[in-house]
């Protein structure tokens, strides 16, 4: 496999555990990572809750989806952008 790649091969990287990167951000420290969710369902926390209305300890199913680890560390949901989209500079970071 090449060292850069476009989206499709960037997914299947993180659907295999990897973290992957796009050369265009500017933020250190950026990537992106699969976050299988709770397909069996998990109990809720109380900021879950806070956030969703239901009882804290309420088992919900979470889906699968791609999260990102930000410049200052954080992590939020991530969606994918035309720019990212269309990018062939993706890589896996290590």
């Amino acid at each position: 496999m090449s060292d850069q790649f476009g989206i499709g091969t960037a997914v299947k990287e993180m659907q295999n555990g990897k973290r992957v990167a796009r050369a265009g951000w500017n933020g250190k420290g950026m990537y992106l990572a699969y976050q299988p969710g709770y397909p069996d369902g998990i109990p809720i926390n109380a900021n879950t809750a806070r956030a969703t209305g239901l009882p804290e300890g309420t088992v919900c199913k979470f889906l699968p989806y791609i999260m990102m680890r930000t410049a200052d560390g954080s992590f939020v949901p991530w969606l994918c952008s035309q720019t990212d989209l269309l990018a062939i500079d993706w890589s896996i970071v290590e």
